[in-house]
């Protein structure tokens, strides 16, 4: 009849609900998207000044180490013949990267791990309640019929069905939002 809203047929997963359509699903995720993003951003810009201080602080001491570690090669190198200088020089200079590169990844770790943390505290925060009903709508319409819905320990929800797995766990959050910081990570060591 008109006026009436349209119904669906008994044992429908959504029966006597309003199922929205994945664009007025993207439309009412914006405003929580934005705030997301704005509030990982800022987040993000905190944890890069703290994890710059800490990189740098690392990278300045593997430098120190390296080139204590050249210096005494060096030295070594000196007193032995030529075929050995060069051999202790490479193995030095690989001794040298692997430590920056330890620094790297160290670094790396500890902002991946201070992120991990800070969404963790997202439970805690007003309007994650509304968030999560939203995200759990759209991870539904994603996963398609037959879902079932998990609330993951850490937060957030994932959602199982035959045909994908759907996971908008806090944690799996926090890691997609290090990964879309991209090459910007490695301003973190630059010197």
């Amino acid at each position: 009849m008109a006026g009436e809203p349209a119904r669906r047929a008994p044992g429908h997963p959504y029966r006597g609900a309003a199922v929205m359509t994945a664009a007025a699903a993207q439309a009412a995720l914006e405003p929580v998207r934005h705030r997301l993003r704005r509030d990982a951003e800022e987040q993000a810009a905190r944890l890069r000044a703290a994890a710059r201080e800490q990189a740098a602080m690392i990278v300045r001491q593997a430098r120190e180490d390296a080139a204590a570690e050249l210096g005494r090669s060096a030295a070594d190198a000196a007193a032995a013949a030529a075929p050995a200088t060069a051999s202790e020089l490479a193995r030095a200079r690989a001794a040298a990267r692997a430590t920056v590169l330890a620094a790297r990844r160290e670094a790396y770790d500890d902002l991946r791990m201070r992120v991990r943390d800070a969404v963790s505290s997202l439970p805690d925060q007003p309007g994650y309640e509304r968030f999560i009903q939203r995200i759990t709508r759209l991870a539904q319409q994603a996963a398609g019929p037959g879902g079932q819905l998990e609330r993951p320990p850490g937060g957030g929800v994932v959602v199982r069905s035959d045909a994908m797995i759907v996971d908008c766990s806090l944690a799996r959050l926090a890691d997609i939002a290090i990964a879309e910081l991209g090459g910007s990570i490695g301003e973190l060591w630059a010197p």
